[in-house]
């Protein structure tokens, strides 16, 4: 796979998906860079992590993590319905009681759909999962007590290589798990408090 600094190696389309990308414009609680992106599953990619400030030097936020993929295919596999499909990650912490809430999953699934809306990105084929997590903590990590974290995985096929509304969506999801208020029109809060532990 080209080295994606390598610009001249770079199909065109893929090229100005990754200027769009890079010229994103994310919101200031979020800690944007580009990582390695995995080699299989497409002969280009492009890959970024985000934490929601603030983070540790070296590992991932309390206040919420997340990825963002762009596969690029020109064969156009089947399965995407298209040359570019966006594989995406979002995790944050919550109070318990959260956690618990039946609504959760399908309140974090709408977010990014609304997030991705309210910036007008053109996709198709969406699909995902939103996993709730419960955990208590035992012997050494009693005193941690119970806590709760949300975390969706997510993936889209972008109808144009203009990349910006989907790296701004996932943004604001990112942002909206970790408790922060929407910064877009159109798109409902619910208190989504982060879990004190530690």
């Amino acid at each position: 796979m080209p080295h994606i600094e390598d610009e001249q190696a770079l199909p065109p389309e893929f090229a100005a998906a990754v200027d769009a990308v890079r010229r994103s414009a994310t919101r200031s609680e979020l800690v944007v860079k580009e990582i390695p992106a995995p080699g299989r599953l497409a002969p280009y990619a492009l890959a970024l992590s985000a934490d929601v400030t603030p983070a540790r030097h070296g590992s991932d936020s309390d206040l919420g993590t997340g990825r963002f993929i762009l596969l690029y295919d020109e064969e156009e596999p089947d399965e995407w319905g298209g040359a570019f499909r966006v594989v995406c990650f979002a995790q944050a912490p919550l109070e318990t009681d959260i956690g618990l809430d039946p609504f959760l999953a399908e309140v974090a699934w709408a977010w990014l759909v609304d997030a991705l809306d309210s910036r007008k990105a053109r996709y198709t084929g969406a699909a995902g999962t939103a996993t709730k997590i419960i955990s208590s903590g035992f012997g050494e990590l009693a005193r941690q007590g119970d806590g709760a974290q949300i975390e969706l995985r997510a993936s889209w096929t972008p109808r144009d290589h203009d990349l910006t509304a989907h790296v701004e969506g996932w943004g604001e999801l990112l942002c909206m798990l970790a408790g922060l208020p929407p910064a877009g029109e159109g798109i409902s809060l619910l208190s989504a408090r982060r879990a004190a532990r530690g």
